[in-house]
């Protein structure tokens, strides 16, 4: 005989079946403030913060069973209610100049992150979003359009994924990461509520114990949010002006009806004055496109405008992709261009193209995929 059950009889079993369906946290979500919270509420000493974080950001340990710092109950707790996952590498690049890309997969979706080695480090191109949502018309994460933030352990797990394959393969003798610049897909102040926790463990001594000098946010100019920022993180931080008036900008970087030049460069001025992590000034990131903003009459315009805010002009060749008529500005105009600034005593680098053969380079991260190969996991 088959016994019906009541209705409250249905709801103890559905709340039971809730409770015993654990929905485990990821340790890359959280920062030391957050993880001494959980520690506490599983009853465990905040020592073993410190314990936890050494074994994920210096071993780079994603498994509690190699934590042998721990006891049997412990680790019993940290796989009952927690895990470390993070973004996979699928597929990857080198270019010709060292630069290597990573395509990373994120569920079914996929992002791009870039390490640029130097003589004496490396810096790591990290995204913030799938895609952007900003459309500016020369560059081609734009043309991917906008499908959502990246949560805190999609952010820190990139640098996080990047230095472990570092760690583990030491015979292609690669340098340690020692910058991160938040320049790859989307704009970072969109989404500063991951964005932020992921800085701090960046900066966090226990995490990658990185420099605020060597972490740098670059945005195309979201005024509410450098205004959030200021109050929140110093970091480095450079602005994709890439115009010297609202004429132009408004044409190529759509954003700028909502936010303007005068807007934008009176919000950084009130960071500045806050940080110390921008001693040299603000990083004017300037684009340079072909018969677009790369006249004489625009090098005297970008130094006017610029002349009342302590920065330095980072000179950007446009790097091509597929389906747009923009060509970057010659070597002869970008010199003259580069001359005229430096007459006004402003501090100018030409950034250095880097991994252009491979799409890694400023402008060119899509998501799209490659010829994959094999690493150790």
């Amino acid at each position: 005989m088959i016994l019906k059950q009541n209705k409250s009889s249905k709801k103890i079993l559905k709340k039971k079946y809730i409770n015993n369906k654990i929905k485990k946290i990821n340790f890359l979500n959280m920062n030391r403030e957050k993880l001494y919270i959980f520690f506490k509420k599983i009853g465990e000493k905040s020592f073993r913060v410190h314990q936890l974080m050494k074994f994920i950001y210096n071993n780079f340990y994603d498994n509690f069973d190699y934590m042998t710092n721990f006891n049997k109950n412990l680790i019993y707790k940290l796989k009952k209610y927690a895990v470390i996952k993070y973004p996979s590498i699928i597929d990857q690049k080198i270019s010709y100049d060292g630069t290597i890309k990573w395509i990373l997969k994120i569920k079914n979706q996929n992002i791009e992150m870039v390490y640029i080695p130097e003589k004496n480090r490396a810096t790591l191109c990290i995204s913030s979003q799938i895609g952007c949502f900003l459309n500016c018309s020369f560059c081609y994460t734009a043309k991917q359009g906008f499908n959502r933030n990246l949560k805190v352990f999609e952010i820190i797990g990139q640098l996080w994924t990047a230095s472990k394959f570092i760690f583990l393969n030491k015979s292609l003798k690669l340098n340690k990461i020692t910058n991160v610049v938040m320049m790859g897909m989307g704009e970072p102040l969109l989404n500063l509520s991951n964005l932020i926790p992921s800085i701090n463990i960046m900066l966090d001594n226990l995490g990658f114990n990185l420099s605020k000098r060597r972490i740098t946010i670059s945005t195309v100019g979201i005024v509410p949010g450098i205004d959030k920022l200021k109050n929140m993180v110093d970091v480095s931080l450079a602005i994709s002006l890439h115009a010297p008036n609202d004429y132009i900008r408004n044409k190529i970087i759509p954003i700028n009806y909502k936010y303007n030049i005068k807007n934008l460069l009176n919000s950084v001025k009130n960071y500045l004055f806050k940080s110390k992590a921008n001693k040299n000034g603000v990083t004017i990131e300037y684009v340079m496109l072909n018969n677009i903003n790369d006249k004489i009459k625009h090098a005297h315009q970008l130094a006017n405008l610029l002349k009342n805010i302590p920065c330095i002009i980072n000179i950007i060749p446009w790097n091509k992709f597929p389906g747009t008529n923009y060509k970057c500005s010659s070597n002869e105009k970008i010199n003259k261009f580069i001359k005229i600034l430096k007459n006004y005593k402003i501090i100018v680098f030409i950034r250095k193209t880097r991994g252009d053969d491979i799409n890694a380079a400023c402008g060119q991260l899509s998501g799209n995929i490659h010829n994959k190969f094999l690493f150790k996991k």
